[in-house]
C-alpha cells in the first residue's frame, strides 16, 4: 500500500514515517505550513526546514500553505491529500498522533470522506517506550520550542539523549505533564533518523524566550555525510 506520511519535522512524525516504512511503502511526505504559529492542527516551528529533511530521506514533498484558522485548515489540509493521491497514488495517510484525538479525529473523517486509509502507529502508545525506543533506534532530536514551566531558554537547543530523558521523566512526575511534550509544552525537530540517507547540520541559530514560551529558529542548515 502507498502511503502519505503528514510531516512536521518534529519526532513524532518522522518516527512515524519510519514505522510506517517497515510495513508499506511511503509514497510521500506531505507537509502543511500555516501562517498561524498558534495552529490548532500543524506544527510550526523549523517547518521551513521539512523540504531539507525529506531530501535527507530521499522522498519526495509534497507542501502546501495555510492561513491557520480553525477547522478552515483542514479544508486546505483534504486538497493537500487530493493532490498526494492523484500525484503519487497515495492510498493511506500516516500521522504521528499520539493522544490527541482533537487532530487524529479530524484527519480519520477527512480521509474516510476520502476513501483513504489513516495509520497512526504512535496512537496511545507508552510514552517510555516510545521515548527509548527513538534513542535507541538513532534519531538525533533537538527541541526547537519551549511553551511550558520549568522549560526555560536553557532547554531549547538540546539534543533528546538518554541524560535529557532521565530529567524530562523527574520534570513528567514532578508537574503532571507527558514525557512526550505531546501537550504541548515541547516542540522538536528531527536531524537525523535511521532512513536519512544524510544528516542535518544545524549552522546558524537565533533564539527568543519569554516566560517559558521559547523557539529556536534554524537559520541555516546542511546536509552532511553520515
Amino acid at each position: 500500500m502507498k502511503l502519505g506520511v503528514l510531516f512536521s519535522g518534529g519526532k513524532d512524525s518522522t518516527f512515524a514515517c519510519w514505522k510506517a516504512m517497515q510495513q508499506e511503502e511511503v509514497a510521500c511526505l506531505i507537509t502543511v505550513v500555516s501562517e498561524n504559529p498558534e495552529s490548532y492542527m500543524f506544527h510550526t516551528p523549523n517547518i521551513h526546514l521539512a523540504a531539507l529533511q525529506a531530501e535527507a530521506a530521499g522522498l519526495p514533498l509534497l507542501e502546501v500553505k495555510t492561513a491557520g484558522e480553525k477547522e478552515e485548515e483542514l479544508h486546505d489540509l483534504k486538497q493537500a491529500l487530493l493532490r498526494a493521491r492523484e500525484e503519487f497514488g497515495i492510498e493511506g495517510v500516516v500521522t504521528g498522533a499520539l493522544f490527541s484525538v482533537y487532530q487524529a479525529a479530524r484527519v480519520q473523517r477527512i480521509c474516510r470522506e476520502l476513501d483513504l486509509w489513516s495509520f497512526n502507529p504512535l496512537w496511545l502508545a507508552d510514552q517510555e517506550a516510545y521515548m527509548e525506543e527513538l534513542i535507541e533506534a538513532g534519531f538525533k532530536v533537538v527541541i526547537v520550542g519551549v511553551f511550558s514551566s520549568p522549560f526555560d531558554e536553557s532547554w531549547l537547543g538540546r539534543e533528546i539523549d538518554r541524560s535529557t530523558l532521565d530529567e524530562l521523566r523527574a520534570i513528567a512526575r514532578k508537574y503532571r505533564i507527558t514525557l512526550t511534550g505531546e501537550g504541548g509544552e515541547l516542540e522538536t525537530f528531527v536531524v537525523d533518523a535511521p532512513f536519512f540517507s544524510q544528516r542535518i547540520a544545524i549552522e546558524e541559530t537565533s533564539k527568543t524566550c519569554r516566560n517559558y514560551n521559547g523557539v529556536l529558529r534554524v537559520e541555516r542548515a546542511g546536509l552532511v555525510a553520515k
